[in-house]
């Protein structure tokens, strides 16, 4: 693809693996500049080292932290003289009976999976009301349209990041900033190694995908690097399932 994303510049959060990965390396194949954020350097690194040679600078952030999280704008800009687009895909997804559940878990949760993506969207979202234009692309799941059991906290986090996508995108749709969504369903990913190590397991839960598959995170890279360029400016609010067909039931 060629979507115009030369020189523009891209914050990706829970960058070290998995769809985050996939994002980065999409966006730096397509020209543009990335900020790639996670836990540790270690893993960053080799993502930057399969990018063009600085195309990717590492950041590291822990996302419970919210001054941590906010100052990730400001390094952007600093590190590349600009800030363009938002990607908000870190996100945790502890499993276990509602019940069993305490505030803690939830707690954690909701920071992660919904207070970084706030502060962080807030923070670039000065940059963007001053140069008037910007993107942010909120990695969300098909557990926040449908809920899982066993997911109830991860679900809840997820179904609100879905409503502070639509919401935000209604406020910001006249200053030229876009706010989307992207809801996958199940991806080949270390947060899968269940599924994946167990042929019984995976046959099961392939049996619930139309498609027949589960995803291959290189897939969602463009699908963040169309969402992050020019051809979607008319484009906010939206939330674009990639789950192989099961949410709809084809």
């Amino acid at each position: 693809m060629n979507l115009g994303l030369e020189g523009r510049v891209a914050i990706v959060t829970g960058a070290s693996r998995g769809l985050g990965r996939a994002a980065v390396l999409a966006l730096a194949a397509e020209g543009a500049k990335v900020l790639a954020v996670a836990r540790t350097t270690a893993a960053l690194d080799e993502v930057a080292a399969e990018a063009p040679d600085g195309a990717v600078v590492a950041a590291t952030c822990d996302m419970r932290d919210r001054a941590q999280v906010a100052a990730l704008a400001d390094l952007a800009v600093e590190r590349f003289g600009r800030l363009d687009v938002v990607v908000n895909n870190a996100g945790i997804a502890p499993a276990g009976r509602f019940v069993d559940l305490d505030d803690d878990v939830w707690q954690e949760v909701f920071e992660v999976n919904v207070f970084a993506p706030v502060t962080l969207a807030r923070a670039a979202g000065r940059h963007f009301l001053a140069q008037g234009s910007g993107k942010v692309i909120n990695i969300a799941s098909t557990s926040g349209i449908l809920g899982k059991p066993t997911l109830v906290a991860y679900s809840s986090s997820k179904g609100a990041v879905l409503q502070f996508t639509k919401a935000l995108a209604g406020e910001w749709a006249g200053k030229g900033i876009q706010v989307n969504a992207i809801a996958p369903g199940a991806y080949a990913t270390d947060a899968q190694s269940a599924v994946l190590e167990s042929d019984e397991i995976l046959t099961r839960r392939l049996r619930k995908i139309p498609a027949g598959r589960m995803g291959d995170p290189a897939e969602i890279g463009p699908l963040v690097c169309l969402l992050a360029s020019g051809a979607s400016d008319f484009v906010t609010g939206s939330v674009l399932v990639a789950d192989g067909g099961e949410s709809s039931k084809l």
